[in-house]
């Protein structure tokens, strides 16, 4: 399925790892549960990476939208 919108690709990521890079950034690593209209996610296993590497372990994470670069498959 080819995505037709930006919602479409994150729906299409629901249940999987993706990345996200925030504007400070810091890398967030976790599997998809949820998002918004804002691009609010919620990420579930989720872990801070710092130049490839894990920083810390996370779990459960509430990323605000504004603060969000870019979200890809990890």
């Amino acid at each position: 399925m080819d995505p037709e919108r930006p919602l479409d690709a994150l729906n299409a990521a629901r249940n999987k790892r993706v990345i996200v890079e925030l504007k400070n950034k810091s890398q967030i690593l976790g599997k998809l549960k949820a998002f918004d209209i804002h691009i609010n996610v919620v990420l579930d296993e989720a872990e801070e990476h710092e130049n490839g590497t894990m920083k810390r372990r996370i779990g459960n994470a509430f990323i605000r939208g504004d603060a969000i670069v870019l979200i890809s498959p990890a």
